[in-house]
């Protein structure tokens, strides 16, 4: 019955975020400059076709209207329609959504273990050359930018090793296999980025734990050392590690602009980019709300799996 409660109250949380989220992000549109009439006809058309254009669209009625009409489509599943291909917006973004999956799960796969292992080795390695390796590369490796480690990556394995190749986008009805193969390059600066923040936390919590009174009790029960790492040092060092994960899993969906176009991947990313240079408002509100569901349902998940894996947290009170 806790339980229940934990979740409806997450969910609830949850919601108010969205709620949130819907407004910042259709009030950001409406103050982008321009006229959507005039953005899609030209600058030359007529302006009785403009206004006839944006009656059509209904970016003419009161904003709380536009609002409603917006909100309670999405809702309904339906996303409207998109100004600049004259089609229904749900398609692209579906697309697009799954080919960014893919690019962050190839990420994703790549970086949580290494991060965590990283982690993991330089706590027990506390203060040799190993932990001081670990710590300054994903600290080197965080403070790149994806655009810089990308064009790098680019020019070495693309242009002069021919290695991998210049785009993401693997060729129509590609196996799996040489998809991952086309992803593999372009998941790099994703992974640079991330490494650090999981590698430090989980070597703080190793720490953390290792100097903890169950763990001495542990040591002087007689169990051996991997008993004790794996019994009662790792579980309770890489809680905290969990919402890192599940904070950066939200940012490789929704911080893949740079990559995608950088490796001409038609993305989430990329398609919210194009979508707000062509001031196709339908499309870039959806986008950037789906990407805010996947945010806040990343961190429901860890929310939950954080507390089921540690008794003590209270559900709702914040209190352990």
């Amino acid at each position: 019955m806790r339980l229940y409660r934990a979740i409806l109250y997450r969910l609830m949380l949850a919601g108010i975020t969205l709620i949130l989220l819907s407004v910042i992000v259709f009030a950001g549109c409406q103050i982008l400059p321009g006229d959507v009439g005039r953005a899609i006809l030209g600058p030359l058309a007529d302006a009785r076709a403009v206004a006839v254009l944006n009656h059509q669209l209904g970016v003419d009625q009161p904003l709380l209207v536009q609002y409603w009409h917006w909100v309670s489509g999405m809702v309904r599943g339906d996303m409207g329609m998109s100004y600049t291909y004259r089609a229904p917006v749900a398609p692209f973004i579906g697309h697009a959504l799954v080919n960014s999956l893919k690019l962050a799960g190839i990420a994703f796969v790549m970086v949580v273990p290494l991060g965590i292992l990283g982690g993991v080795v330089a706590a027990l390695k506390h203060g040799t050359w190993i932990d001081r390796t670990i710590v300054i590369a994903g600290l080197s490796a965080t403070v790149v930018p994806e655009f810089v480690s990308g064009i790098v990556l680019i020019m070495v394995f693309s242009i002069w090793l021919h290695v991998f190749p210049l785009t993401a986008s693997a060729p129509r009805n590609a196996n799996g296999l040489t998809q991952v193969y086309y992803l593999l390059m372009p998941a790099v600066p994703l992974f640079m980025i991330i490494f650090g923040y999981i590698a430090r936390m989980a070597r703080a919590g190793m720490i953390e734990a290792l100097a903890a009174d169950y763990t001495r009790t542990a040591v002087l029960k007689g169990l051996s050392y991997r008993q004790v790492i794996w019994r009662h040092v790792l579980r309770n060092a890489l809680l905290p590690t969990i919402t890192v994960i599940a904070t950066q899993s939200g940012y490789l969906i929704g911080g893949l602009v740079v990559v995608e176009t950088l490796f001409n991947y038609h993305g989430i990313g990329s398609l919210i980019f194009s979508a707000a240079h062509a001031k196709d408002f339908p499309m870039l509100e959806a986008g950037i709300l789906v990407i805010g569901i996947v945010y806040v349902g990343a961190n429901l998940i860890a929310d939950l799996l954080y507390s089921a894996l540690n008794p003590r947290i209270s559900f709702g009170s914040g209190r352990e």
